[in-house]
């Protein structure tokens, strides 16, 4: 059965997120406090394994996404630059972007979509939102109460009322907000990064819980980057596909 036929819950999660979720974990124990215990710089390994995860999923996606992936890989180059080097948002563990920091940001944009994608995500997909949408709120609430997690919140809130405007994509972000808390709880406490105890460390009117909640919120600009270039660089087939939704709704 493929990954788009999977009508339900576990085949549709175990060949999507839960096979992300899976590398995810394993890679940033890869470049963990633990293995350090028995490495003196592990980080190698992780780079390496990163790699050659993302050639394995590049070999057998569609041209579109190979296309989205390699824009994700550039867009998170700058942003990973950015946010982290110029701005101090957050630090790496050795001080600098690490290499599979980038191509690991268009593994979860294909993970997370491959999962929207699922004939299950389809039959379900009003459940679903109402699910995660509660499951985000008290994620971010329960970090707020106990973190005084502001910063985090503040984004969740920002989150969720941009959202209520975009039904399309409503399912995909929640799906990467939930992914994305989960890949900072683990990296955080392996002690892969950490954030500073104030938005940016300048805010001292936003306090932050290492990870914020919220922090998704900044990966969708890397999702509308891939979207915004993709339409650019296929103006007509991008119309002609606006247009056969439309004629399908009708």
């Amino acid at each position: 059965m493929s990954v788009a036929s999977s009508k339900t819950f576990f085949p549709a999660f175990l060949k999507t997120l839960g096979l992300l979720w899976g590398f995810i974990l394993t890679g940033l124990f890869l470049d963990s406090n633990l293995m350090q215990q028995w490495i003196a710089e592990p980080q190698w390994i992780a780079n390496t394994v990163m790699f050659i995860g993302f050639f394995l999923c590049f070999k057998n996606v569609t041209p579109r996404i190979k296309e989205q992936m390699i824009t994700a890989v550039i867009i998170a180059v700058i942003g990973e630059y950015l946010f982290s080097i110029a701005l101090g948002m957050y630090t790496y563990r050795l001080e600098n972007v690490p290499h599979y920091v980038p191509p690991g940001h268009a593994l979860v944009y294909v993970g997370v979509l491959y999962f929207t994608k699922t004939a299950f995500t389809k039959l379900h997909r009003r459940l679903l939102e109402k699910i995660f949408t509660i499951i985000v709120i008290v994620y971010a609430a329960v970090f707020l109460i106990f973190e005084n997690d502001i910063f985090g919140f503040l984004m969740t809130v920002l989150t969720l009322l941009v959202l209520r405007n975009r039904p399309r994509e409503r399912l995909f972000y929640l799906s990467m907000y939930l992914t994305v808390a989960y890949l900072e709880i683990i990296g955080t406490n392996f002690f892969c990064w950490e954030w500073p105890s104030t938005a940016f460390d300048v805010f001292s009117f936003l306090p932050s819980a290492n990870p914020p909640s919220g922090i998704s919120f900044f990966y969708f600009g890397l999702d509308l980057g891939c979207l915004w270039l993709y339409k650019k660089r296929h103006t007509a087939a991008w119309k002609r596909m606006k247009n056969q939704r439309l004629l399908r709704l009708k």
